[in-house]
């Protein structure tokens, strides 16, 4: 078991992403914890060098631990396809480009993929939890499925209206937000950060 984030602890959003922000607020809600976003405190985006979702997801955790004395949660997340060798992966955000550009990330991905037969994707999600000691936690969670062209659904964000889960019809971004943070990669590490931090 980790360190517990006790009721009514204010807790810092390490993310910039206004959609990242609404789905882990919505999932933090019930669990009594004042929840502040990193831009509102005008914390800057620190770079995100690492090679992996959980590095990433501890640089941002620990930058803002640091830097407001709180405790501090981040997501790291990607969308990644089999047929680009696991892209856009870490660089998810990067393809969406300084404006965040989504739909052109989706037909970039769409481009790359071409008529390859293989449509296997996935998400990946990290999520940490820093404290400004320098303590952190990391949990992961993944969601197969398929990359599907063209893209479908106005909800979520990201890649999502280009993704549908294995076993479903709907893609991500036509599936009710509720029905969606029940079991994807997000809610998959956001279980286990309940069980650690909050159980």
């Amino acid at each position: 078991m980790g360190r517990r984030i006790p009721t009514g602890q204010q807790l810092v959003l390490a993310s910039h992403n206004k959609g990242k922000l609404r789905e882990i607020a919505t999932l933090l809600t019930p669990l009594g914890v004042a929840v502040v976003a990193a831009g509102d405190l005008g914390l800057a985006e620190p770079e995100e060098n690492a090679p992996d979702f959980a590095g990433n997801a501890r640089i941002k955790a620990l930058a803002a631990a640091t830097a407001t004395g709180l405790p501090a949660l981040s997501d790291d997340s990607g969308f990644c396809v089999a047929a680009l060798g696991g892209e856009p992966g870490v660089h998810s955000a990067r393809w969406a480009g300084p404006g965040k550009d989504f739909a052109a990330a989706m037909q970039a991905v769409q481009a790359r993929i071409g008529d390859h037969a293989d449509r296997r994707a996935w998400f990946v999600a990290a999520l940490c939890m820093a404290w400004p000691d320098g303590y952190t936690q990391t949990f992961l969670g993944r969601i197969d499925g398929v990359a599907v062209w063209p893209p479908r659904g106005g909800n979520g964000f990201g890649y999502d209206p280009m993704f549908v889960p294995a076993g479903g019809q709907q893609t991500f971004g036509e599936m009710d937000p509720a029905v969606k943070h029940g079991g994807s990669h997000r809610a998959r590490a956001f279980a286990q950060m309940l069980r650690s931090c909050f159980g």
